[in-house]
């Protein structure tokens, strides 16, 4: 534990460089007199009456002299001319303004004075038990109170009293000294200080988690609401389900009472007929008619006796259905209808972490919750909120995704550069360290780098051209050691493929075949196409009398065979047997017209995409439909596409090569517009000749480079 000295330093440089108001270290102090103070800068020097917020309220001169409101009235009144009075302190001529004395200005500087000597309390000055005459001193350094009579002046015990001591006192550099007086009121300072700091921050905490009770209860009181609706639907449900039961019984009920009251009717109806019939026959004496109507009597009892029979019986009945228990079942279902869902995640002890950003590429900053007191979550389901904004305050589209073990991936895509503000809340409550402000820049670097000039698994020479399997595998062209490099979608190396196609340096162009299995070469010394598979043997290949110096290959879905050729100014379409289908383009200056072409490549619908100084675009007929990304200078075109590719989602990726720099464009292929630009920033592309998109890793293209003999992986969205 530290000594009162050092506690003492401690909080007093803590108070003073909170309250900006003292220097950061103080060796000397200085006594003032409380009457001497008041005289000096609080007494009026004509009435010497001190200044108040009366009639002597304190006014100041435009000469800089305080004079009161008392005096300066009387001398207005008595020596005033022309609006004009002299100051009684130095004579220099006044203008009384437009409202009198009472306009000018009061002196704020003795005001504040005088608040503050209001504030304050006169000193009790500590003195010694035994010189009661003479003030106690402090040694910070020491830690000790000591009179200087007692101790000499060498604030120790025993010490001889000499004037060399006492002059020591004051001005000994190694040992700071104060009054006693000052150092009580330091630690007072100090201690108010510290009590109002713990009072303000206890305030707030009791105000935090007064708020989160008071959010808590309003949880409750909607997911009391939701249990309430919940079971209210079950019993509305149950209800209306009792009802349908009824309804079906009473029903059948009605149906088979219908079919006994028609019967009933019967009965009644027959029955008085025969009522009549007996009483007409009261009256007769005709024994024949008589007989005959016994007759007939005796033929109604039989179709009576049928009466007597009910047409429909009375058994009605609801079975349920036996060995089902529906208070099982009921419990059963309402077991699952939800559940009572909380967290322990504590917002504060969250943090986020964030990976670099790059403009027009998806940025992921991930949450880690944690568990007071400091335990990390390990399940998901928090309600996590995040916004991102930009320097304009402009809102960027986010995404977040629960990991479902107590992390999240927040997501979005930058579209400047610039100073980004991330703000994550959970159950509205910031994380820490919230808001998070980082830089989005727009250099792109590589994700992974692979080879170097050699011979040996690594090294490349004259590195060319590549293509990209449906597995991600690469195939680069190694035209320096007539060789292709299988390299795995991390740029590990595989194996190498070796052709009598590949020999002589030549080869220049590669590109997946139709079925997906098989590469097809073109090379421009032998002028011919072969088809080849993974592994290195021979299908077949053919050549033909126009190629003349073909430089790029690329092979459409139905298997026919693009092939540019500078030395033709066109590119060839051939059958896959080598029969010349068609060409498309030629050499001139006009649009659609080439100059150097360098790649081509097809797209899913057909169009044929060449890369020459800029991008020209033709359907699957061969017609132009339009040009893009040609940078012309007085001296004609500058620089030159070097290699192309399309993804699913219509970005063209086109390497470019000019003579100071060299870096990846995308385009919106639809319309030739800008989407962005891999700079290769840190380690910069010298001339890129191949560019192939990753088939299974969305947003990841890879480029060989010749001039650093390279293979290189980016990001570009």
């Amino acid at each position: 534990m530290g000594s009162m000295a050092d506690l003492l330093k401690k909080d007093w440089v803590e108070y003073q460089n909170t309250m900006m108001n003292l220097s950061s270290t103080l060796v000397e102090t200085v006594s003032i007199n409380y009457e001497d103070f008041n005289e000096s800068f609080l007494t009026c020097g004509t009435c010497l009456c001190m200044f108040d917020a009366g009639e002597h309220s304190p006014k100041l001169l435009p000469c800089s002299h305080t004079i009161c409101l008392e005096c300066l009235t009387r001398i207005v009144a008595t020596f005033a001319r022309d609006s004009q009075f002299r100051c009684p302190i130095c004579r220099e001529l006044i203008t009384i303004p437009r409202g009198g004395v009472q306009a000018l200005p009061p002196s704020f500087l003795v005001n504040q004075l005088l608040d503050l000597m209001a504030r304050q309390r006169r000193e009790v000055i500590p003195k010694c038990s035994t010189h009661p005459n003479q003030e106690l001193f402090f040694c910070e350094t020491c830690d000790s109170v000591f009179c200087s009579t007692c101790t000499g002046g060498s604030h120790k015990p025993g010490g001889a009293g000499g004037a060399e001591d006492t002059e020591d006192l004051s001005s000994s550099s190694d040992h700071t000294v104060i009054p006693f007086s000052i150092a009580i009121k330091r630690i007072s300072e100090i201690l108010i200080y510290k009590a109002n700091e713990c009072t303000a921050k206890l305030n707030t905490a009791n105000d935090v988690v007064l708020e989160e009770m008071h959010r808590l209860d309003h949880s409750a009181d909607d997911s009391f609401a939701s249990v309430n609706k919940l079971f209210e639907e079950v019993i509305d449900a149950v209800g209306k389900r009792r009802l349908e039961v009824l309804a079906e019984v009473k029903t059948k009920k009605d149906e088979k009472r219908k079919v006994l009251d028609e019967q009933l009717q019967i009965i009644q109806k027959e029955k008085l007929e025969v009522d009549s019939e007996v009483e007409a026959l009261q009256q007769q004496v005709d024994v024949r008619n008589i007989t005959k109507k016994i007759s007939d009597l005796n033929c109604k009892l039989d179709t009576i006796s049928q009466l007597a029979e009910p047409r429909e019986n009375c058994y009605l009945e609801f079975c349920r259905i036996s060995g089902v228990s529906y208070c099982e079942a009921v419990k059963r279902m309402l077991r699952d209808v939800g559940r009572v869902k909380t967290s322990q995640t504590c917002a504060s002890l969250c943090r986020a972490s964030m990976e670099t950003a790059v403009t027009h590429l998806q940025t992921m900053a991930k949450v880690q919750t944690v568990e007071y007191p400091g335990n990390m979550q390990d399940v998901g389901g928090d309600p996590v909120t995040a916004e991102v904004t930009n320097e304009k305050g402009e809102q960027i589209e986010t995404h977040i995704e629960d990991r479902d073990d107590g992390s999240y991936e927040v997501t979005f895509t930058p579209q400047s550069v610039g100073t980004f503000c991330l703000k994550v809340q959970i159950f509205d409550r910031p994380i820490k360290d919230c808001p998070l402000f980082f830089e989005v820049t727009e250099h792109n670097s590589p994700v992974l780098s692979f080879g170097s000039r050699g011979f040996q698994e690594k090294g490349f020479v004259q590195p060319c051209s590549l293509t990209v399997d449906g597995q991600d595998n690469l195939y680069v062209v190694d035209t320096g050691n007539s060789r292709i490099k299988v390299l795995s979608q991390n740029l590990d190396f595989q194996n190498h493929i070796f052709n009598e196609s590949l020999e002589g340096r030549s080869v220049t162009g590669v590109s997946l075949g139709s079925s997906g299995d098989t590469l097809v070469t073109v090379n421009w010394r032998t002028k011919t196409v072969t088809e080849m598979t993974l592994d290195g043997k021979t299908i077949g290949g053919f050549s033909h009398d126009e190629l003349v110096e073909p430089i790029a290959v690329a092979v459409s879905r139905d298997g026919d065979v693009y092939v540019a050729d500078n030395g033709v100014g066109a590119v060839l379409v051939f059958e896959s047997c080598g029969k010349l289908k068609r060409k498309i383009g030629e050499k001139g200056k006009k649009p659609g017209n080439f100059k150097e072409m360098s790649s081509v490549c097809i797209c899913d619908n057909g169009d044929v995409i060449v890369g020459d100084t800029r991008i020209i675009v033709f359907n699957s007929s061969g017609e132009f439909i339009r040009e893009f990304g040609g940078m012309k200078t007085k001296e004609g075109s500058r620089g030159r596409f070097c290699g192309l590719s399309v993804d699913s989602s219509g970005l063209l990726l086109a390497a470019r090569a000019e003579r100071s720099r060299s870096y990846i464009q995308v385009f919106n292929k639809d319309d030739g517009s800008v989407h962005s630009v891999i700079d290769s920033h840190g380690e910069k592309l010298r001339r890129p000749t191949g560019v192939a998109i990753s088939r299974n890793s969305d947003g990841f293209v890879f480029v060989v480079d010749i001039g650093t003999e390279c293979v290189r992986k980016y990001r570009y969205k």
